[in-house]
């Protein structure tokens, strides 16, 4: 198993933070950095400032958001970004939500998975540098009646195929990502369910004859060192609470719908109705600490050694952290301990 690093968004002067961290993690040996997108920075130009300054640990999205770019410009970004890196780039795409997709790119939020399959096949036929004609539901390239040709990517990337990864959290989701992709981005991720969820993984990848093996299971995992578990849970709660109460719309919220399958079915709810109604405090406190606890990196290393073997023992290929503390000089002696951690534990690759 090896590590990731999540850096999240820019906000202010953020990234200066983010790339001290980056080269931390980099000298530690961990496997890569992804970086996401909402409706403030977006991935690609953190990731190229971030390439440009490293050597070893790859960079990638997590996660392009496929209403933001049609699949040609995806492509054209990704190829760009592998060879800027030196073949260092992952694609990560997800579908948004409903809010984001249409209050904020005027896409609508319908028939998300014929959408990601379509878009999938597009990208990956543009960069294996295929002449791209396509007609599906969602995209048909060229627009018939018109113009347009079919066209070839002009540039290449430096890999034969840059791997590409689906955040994915509903059960049909987690099957296409089995089905089409390089890799699953997951979030809130317990070892405890996490074999269920990739029963479904398994369940795409067999229908093209395939098993797990080269199939990289990313778990996206929050860290907080010490040995108070409380405390070390208190500044996550923000976070579980914001998923699993305010992503999304009462009716489709992908994160809370994941709570309910993971057996918090009643916290749940009672975590979205306290968010919605703008009680965040109430929110954040309604959280379980078994549920912080069991999708965290929580305690002191032997703890986390513990935890890392339970995530590689229940499947996990890659755990990407997202540390919690509140200071950078925290966060880069967390991530240290963790390295120490994984050493301790022998589940390292």
């Amino acid at each position: 198993m090896r590590l990731g690093l999540n850096i999240g968004f820019v906000f202010g002067d953020e990234h200066l933070d983010h790339l001290k961290l980056v080269k931390e993690a980099e000298s530690l040996g961990f496997s890569v950095t992804w970086a996401a997108e909402a409706y403030g920075s977006d991935a690609a130009t953190l990731l190229t400032w971030i390439a440009a300054q490293t050597t070893t640990i790859d960079v990638g999205a997590a996660v392009f958001q496929i209403p933001a770019r049609t699949p040609a410009m995806t492509a054209m970004t990704a190829a760009t970004l592998d060879r800027l890196s030196g073949g260092r780039f992952r694609l990560g795409l997800g579908v948004s939500g409903p809010q984001v997709s249409e209050g904020w790119h005027g896409v609508r939020f319908d028939k998300p998975l014929a959408r990601t399959r379509e878009y999938v096949a597009i990208v990956n036929a543009a960069l294996r540098r295929e002449t791209v004609e396509f007609h599906g539901e969602h995209f048909e390239l060229p627009l018939p009646g018109g113009p347009g040709k079919a066209l070839k990517l002009s540039s290449r990337p430096l890999r034969d195929h840059v791997p590409v990864y689906l955040a994915a959290v509903g059960p049909k989701n987690l099957e296409l990502a089995g089905e089409i992709a390089d890799g699953w981005l997951g979030i809130l991720n317990d070892p405890a369910y996490l074999g269920e969820q990739l029963n479904h993984i398994k369940t795409g990848r067999e229908s093209r004859q395939l098993g797990l093996d080269g199939f990289d299971v990313v778990a996206s995992v929050p860290l907080m060192t010490g040995d108070d578990l409380e405390a070390a849970a208190d500044p996550i709660r923000g976070y579980a609470a914001l998923y699993i109460g305010g992503m999304g719309s009462r009716e489709k919220n992908f994160y809370n719908a994941l709570a309910v399958r993971m057996g918090y079915a009643d916290e749940a709810k009672e975590i979205q109705d306290l968010y919605l109604a703008k009680q965040h405090r109430d929110a954040m406190a309604a959280v379980p600490h078994g549920f912080i606890d069991g999708i965290s990196l929580l305690g002191g290393k032997e703890r986390l050694a513990e935890k890392l073997t339970a995530y590689a023992e229940a499947g996990t290929t890659t755990v990407a952290v997202t540390p919690f503390a509140s200071t950078v000089e925290q966060r880069l002696a967390d991530i240290r301990v963790l390295a120490e951690a994984l050493e301790l534990s022998g589940v390292g690759s």
